[in-house]
């Protein structure tokens, strides 16, 4: 039953839109049941499309957290962004003004600097690798690494490997990208990555990405296979380097989970856990489904890329960490043990 709701829900968000358009806080606490446990009716932002597996995962999660419950923990999402960026969505849950949010977490790096190991280039030798950290112990720590901040992580989601895709060139060595402008986050650890490939960042949020490409102000950009769902008619190679492979996180306020009774907390958990094992083939599927219709649009997908070669160039990043950012390389060297 939870994977059929998981793989069919999508969920129908119009009083929920209707709410954030007039104003949205966090509900928390609200009063007790029955049994003596408080109820708690939370709210979880997410920036994603109500079509996208990550907005499916996380309805068919709210779903089975209210059943487990026995309705004593309610979470209404809120998609689309109509709540802001994940950089306010996490200000508001300090605020106390919102419960949980879905984030990248390179946005976590921006509030706590551990969180940017996961943006390092080929921190991860493969996706087995990366889900052996992040289903281990060291994600478990990042999660509480922010949790006298007002934030903790409960747990993940995959968000595949991220590679070049561009209008005319394609990228099998790192000299490929010499001369090219290439959209990046607003993260530093992009910024430098392009840095070391030789290839030039722009930065520009990700709606500006077709008209970027199309109007030639920027040459490709660097994203996951799904970001072709937007991007395939401006698009003619997709190179699949997978020089990073940065996870979203399930955040929670820590005022909120700590207001909640243990066997609350192991709902959440259990739960969550759950969610993460169900969506990575789910996310499979998703990615194998873009990837066929972005080829039938002609998007050419480009696999005899020279990884070796990007991995080399990257070595700069490694021994400035090593100097500048010690508490982020010790987590380096803790993945890389775990490979």
């Amino acid at each position: 039953m939870r994977k059929l709701r998981f793989c069919l829900r999508l969920a129908a968000a119009g009083a929920a839109l209707c709410l954030a358009l007039t104003g949205c806080g966090s509900t928390g606490a609200a009063g007790t049941n029955a049994d003596g446990e408080q109820v708690f009716n939370l709210t979880l932002s997410h920036g994603l499309a109500e079509d996208h597996a990550v907005h499916i995962a996380l309805s068919a999660f709210a779903e089975d957290v209210k059943e487990q419950s026995g309705g004593t923990i309610n979470i209404e999402i809120f998609p689309n962004g109509v709540l802001g960026s994940e950089t306010d969505n996490i200000t508001q849950i300090r605020a106390g003004a919102l419960d949980m949010a879905k984030v990248s977490a390179s946005t976590l790096g921006n509030f706590q600097n551990e969180w940017n190991v996961l943006s390092v280039p080929y921190v991860f030798n493969d996706q087995q690798h990366y889900y052996n950290v992040m289903d281990g112990d060291i994600a478990q720590d990042l999660y509480q690494l922010t949790a006298d901040k007002g934030f903790m992580g409960l747990t993940w989601l995959d968000s595949g490997a991220r590679s070049f895709y561009t209008a005319d060139r394609a990228i099998r060595t790192p000299a490929d990208l010499k001369g090219l402008r290439i959209r990046t986050m607003d993260s530093q650890m992009a910024i430098d990555m392009m840095d070391a490939l030789g290839g030039s960042s722009t930065v520009m949020g990700y709606s500006e990405i077709y008209t970027g490409m199309q109007q030639g102000v920027v040459d490709g950009a660097e994203n996951n296979v799904t970001a072709l769902r937007d991007h395939a008619d401006v698009t003619k190679y997709y190179c699949f380097d997978e020089h990073t492979r940065i996870p979203d996180i399930l955040l929670i306020s820590t005022e909120t989970w700590n207001a909640m009774s243990d066997n609350q907390r192991q709902i959440m958990t259990d739960c969550a856990r759950q969610m993460t094992e169900e969506y990575k083939p789910a996310w499979t599927e998703f990615e194998n489904e873009v990837l066929a219709a972005a080829e039938e649009k002609g998007v050419e997908l480009i696999r005899d890329v020279d990884t070796a070669a990007f991995q080399e160039a990257c070595q700069s990043i490694y021994t400035n960490l090593e100097t500048d950012s010690p508490e982020v390389y010790a987590y380096v060297e803790r993945i890389q043990a775990a490979g």
